[in-house]
């Protein structure tokens, strides 16, 4: 049966307007007013936004660090994201096995997932190593849909400055998206280990051992070893600081192309003096990189504002507390990571409402511009005839965040207190309705993978 969805304020990144829509076979058909609903099921959006679903293009789900997994799998994680509004996601794989190829984190990952999502996904490929055959692999993984890869400047599988200009060679050849977590290693495995061996082991030295000049001088390098590479798709996620984004700023402006920039819900609005509680409640935000302060927050919003920042994600990677616990003594043992796939868009559509964004702004950065970024443009992240009706009602009351209505598999959420002027009020996703009345429709298993075509509409 077809869908209408009556007298809704769409909201778009261009323009906001008030229209019905028409759902027909999993697509958006007609968008216009006083649509015909006869044989139609209606829902009323009246004195409602109406919102492309929500895309996050940085999640860990069911990530096992060896000492650590994460406790949200994808049942759990794509529950607590179809919750907050987010109808698809594209997930940062864990590292595999030494000298593993990459189609066999791929392959591991379609196994997890299989069965369990209930929204679309995808997955990011992962280098951890570099030769001629994963660079050739490349080509064969973009076939079957996985058209980004992920690179880090730090942790143990790291790739050198070598390793990282081959990889955006044949980046530029393929037309790939290269992620990169860009923080400098060597400066932050000395701070750390300074900071221990002087008893200063509490979380808020977490903070100090990874400086905002390592996330910058990281992003530096990257730019320059992109510009030899002679620009290839380079996304850096979870910038955190004023200085990494004026890196980025500088870069364009001198002529740099193909360069995109993520924050995340955490890095604006949460400070370091989170690193501060008492009883090891500063563990709880123990995350790469860490809280900033408040000029960064600032200086991140002002570039959603001026279109600097291109998307918010969430890099959701979450732990139960006995986990975090485990580094009471010693800041470095705590995994990394906090919840944030289900908070994100209340969150962020309420702070940058504070700021005067307008919504349409920051639809783009939570919808519209992962998709476009990532291969999933025109059909996710956009209200447009043709593209999946994935589809979000929110109703503009207040709401306060806390533990216990949050769904995911975790057992704190980062946001506790949170007041936020928008909840989300029934979630579509391929004109099914997934969320409703706080309500879970859908059965586990109903998300679909989602082949991604190359960078066909990036945003720079």
């Amino acid at each position: 049966m077809a869908t209408v969805i009556k007298n809704g304020l769409i909201i778009s990144p261009e323009k906001s307007f008030r229209a019905d829509i028409l759902i027909e076979k999993e697509k958006i058909k007609k968008i216009g007013k006083n649509l015909s609903t006869e044989e139609c099921r209606v829902i009323d959006a009246t004195d409602k936004f109406v919102i492309p679903g929500g895309v996050d293009v940085h999640t860990h789900l069911d990530l096992d660090l060896g000492n650590y997994r994460v406790v949200d799998d994808f049942y759990t994680g794509t529950v607590a994201a179809a919750f907050g509004g987010t109808t698809t996601i594209v997930d940062h794989i864990a590292f595999g096995p030494k000298n593993c190829s990459l189609m066999f984190q791929i392959n591991k990952y379609h196994e997890l997932a299989k069965d369990k999502a209930i929204i679309d996904y995808s997955f990011h490929g992962v280098f951890q190593h570099v030769n001629e055959d994963i660079l050739e692999e490349m080509k064969k993984l973009v076939r079957e849909g996985i058209t980004s890869f992920k690179i880090y400047m730090t942790y143990e599988n790291m790739l050198t400055d070598e390793e990282i200009l081959k990889v955006l060679f044949k980046a530029k050849e393929v037309g790939v998206v290269i992620a990169v977590h860009a923080e400098n290693n060597g400066a932050v495995e000395y701070l750390r280990e300074y900071y221990v061996q002087k008893g200063n082991n509490k979380p808020i030295f977490h903070a100090r051992s990874r400086p905002d000049s390592t996330e910058a001088e990281a992003i530096n390098r990257m730019i320059y070893l992109s510009e030899i590479a002679g620009y290839p798709h380079l996304y850096f996620v979870h910038v955190s600081t004023k200085k990494g984004l004026e890196e980025i700023i500088a870069a364009r402006k001198r002529g740099a192309r193909n360069i995109y920039c993520e924050t995340c819900t955490q890095y604006l609005t949460l400070t370091e003096e989170r690193y501060l509680g008492e009883d090891c409640e500063g563990l709880k935000y123990i995350m790469a990189p860490p809280l900033r302060k408040k000029e960064d927050v600032e200086a991140l919003w002002e570039g959603i504002r001026n279109d600097h920042v291109d998307v918010i994600a969430t890099d959701h990677c979450p732990f139960k507390l006995e986990q975090k616990l485990q580094g009471k003594d010693d800041f470095r043992i705590a995994p990394g990571g906090i919840p944030g796939v289900e908070e994100r868009i209340e969150i962020i559509l309420t702070e940058g409402k504070k700021r005067k964004i307008p919504l349409e702004n920051l639809v783009s950065k939570l919808a519209t511009n992962p998709a476009r970024i990532y291969g999933l443009y025109p059909k996710k992240g956009i209200i447009e005839i043709g593209s999946d009706a994935d589809l979000i009602l929110l109703k503009e009351n207040k709401k306060v965040i806390s533990t216990n209505n949050r769904h995911g598999a975790g057992d704190y959420t980062a946001y506790a207190g949170f007041e936020v002027d928008f909840s989300v009020d029934t979630v579509i996703q391929r004109g099914n309705i997934i969320i409703e009345d706080d309500k879970l429709l859908v059965t586990k298993g109903a998300g679909l993978f989602i082949k991604r075509e190359t960078a066909k509409y990036p945003v720079r």
